[in-house]
């Protein structure tokens, strides 16, 4: 079935040559790779912080941050929707139809962080639930109560961040997260050690902090689109309060099956840290940092799959299939070599970068590096797949295609990669490896899936 498009579409732009498309991937890419690292460095910074202040503390973070990450990624499906019909509609050079896309992200963001606050707030009986241990759960309650208010300025954030790619405009997506960062690591100091005259917190510091630094980062996209001349014509924030039901529920139908989506990933990692909280505290707090260290790695696939959603969606917009399947093949060349450089530093560097998250003081640093090490080994080796497979799913939501890699990665991840960890790692007896061995074929099998549906939907386009 051909895949439908405007036939008010512009026409295609003059074709690029290879080192072309490659440029023009890194060029909206890296922008995006940056501000990924620099969010998820906030996280990071959290983690470094708790892991020097004790043990039980970073064990209870990763619990609380990882329930607050696959609530936030489920709402940022939402937002993460407002790219491929925004950036359509920018490559038809359609303004009014970008300002209706991203505005009713902003009021679904809106909507979504007031239903989930009850959630959020009772994190703790939900832990429980899955047999976490009690003063791990009563510091992850104390973190998530605060950490809550700062679900609406995060999927916001990312609704405007989809605007700045969609118009291709990326630089101020990564000077805003770095902002937040650098603020995020000081409120840390302050909050978490009790700096400055201020109490010492510890888990409430390290999640004021974070409220702190997501807000930031907010207000300043905001301020930034009010500011600069050339976002006049959007007209963003005029007559915010007038809804625009039709582009509201072309979100939802995008978004959900996108959220679910990621979801399904993430999830899969945070029932993975329910499995290593089996192991005990050590080979949580290890589990944890490898988790930040792989996340951060994943992080530059993750902001190119962004640039390839974008480049895919503008092309389709003005109908230039050869323009397309140049971005498509370039933004998959980018992702492998960026694979390959992941791995290796994984590879070598592993001992040296656990190290950077743990006191040499505390008496469990030895056993938690011992623990982590093997870890990273292995995710080391599942480095191409992850990137492949986000990539995959970047170049189908460039194309609004949405519900089947749905129901490609609820199979990959849910009916063969946690399976496959729950006997390797905890019937098998292998522990973590085997866990994280079971999270790789999961990886895999969707990467393999989504890309081989791709390239079948762009053989099937109409202007092709």
């Amino acid at each position: 079935m051909s895949v439908p498009f405007d036939k008010n579409q512009t026409v295609a732009k003059a074709p690029l040559s290879w080192g072309g498309h490659i440029r023009a991937t890194l060029a909206l890419g890296l922008p995006l790779a940056g501000a990924q690292l620099a969010q998820m460095a906030i996280n990071t910074t959290d983690v470094v912080m708790l892991g020097w202040y004790g043990t039980a503390e970073l064990a209870a973070s990763v619990l609380a941050t990882q329930a607050f990450f696959v609530i936030f990624m489920f709402g940022g499906g939402f937002a993460h929707a407002v790219v491929p019909i925004a950036s359509q509609a920018e490559g038809r050079n359609d303004e009014q139809q970008v300002r209706r896309s991203v505005r009713m992200g902003l009021w679904i963001a809106a909507l979504f962080s007031l239903l989930v606050m009850p959630i959020l707030w009772n994190i703790e009986l939900l832990l429980t639930w899955f047999q976490q241990e009690p003063a791990l759960v009563k510091l992850a309650g104390e973190y998530m109560r605060i950490a809550q208010w700062g679900m609406f300025p995060a999927v916001g954030a990312l609704a405007l961040r989809s605007f700045f790619s969609a118009v291709s405009r990326t630089q101020i997506i990564l000077w805003s997260t770095i902002v937040g960062t650098i603020s995020n690591a000081f409120f840390n100091w302050v909050f978490i050690f009790g700096n400055l005259g201020s109490p010492e917190l510890g888990v409430r510091g390290a999640a004021i902090a974070s409220v702190a630094s997501t807000l930031m980062i907010f207000l300043v996209l905001v301020f930034w689109i009010a500011a600069r001349p050339y976002f006049a014509r959007y007209e963003l924030f005029v007559r915010f309060w007038r809804p625009d039901w039709s582009a509201f529920f072309e979100i939802l139908k995008l978004g959900l099956p996108i959220a679910i989506t990621i979801v399904a990933e993430v999830s899969l990692f945070f029932a993975s840290s329910v499995m290593m909280g089996w192991l005990g505290t050590v080979a949580l707090a290890a589990h944890g940092i490898s988790l930040q260290l792989i996340s951060l790695a994943f992080m530059i696939p993750l902001g190119l799959s962004s640039a390839a959603t974008v480049r895919v969606g503008q092309a389709f917009g003005r109908a230039d299939g050869s323009g397309l399947k140049m971005a498509a093949k370039s933004s998959l060349v980018v992702a492998a070599v960026i694979a390959f450089a992941s791995a290796m530093v994984l590879w070598l560097l592993a001992g040296p970068l656990v190290g950077l998250f743990l006191d040499n003081s505390e008496p469990d640093a030895a056993i938690v590096l011992a623990t982590a090490i093997p870890l990273l080994m292995v995710a080391a080796g599942f480095q191409f797949f992850d990137s492949m497979q986000v990539t995959g799913v970047g170049l189908l939501r460039g194309l609004k295609d949405t519900r089947r890699p749905l129901i490609i990665a609820v199979i990959s991840y849910w009916a063969i990669g946690m399976p496959t960890a729950y006997l390797l790692g905890i019937r098998a007896g292998f522990e973590g490896p085997g866990i994280w061995s079971g999270l790789a074929i999961g990886l895999a099998v969707a990467a393999v899936a989504l890309n081989l549906r791709f390239f079948r939907m762009m053989r099937e386009l109409s202007f092709t």
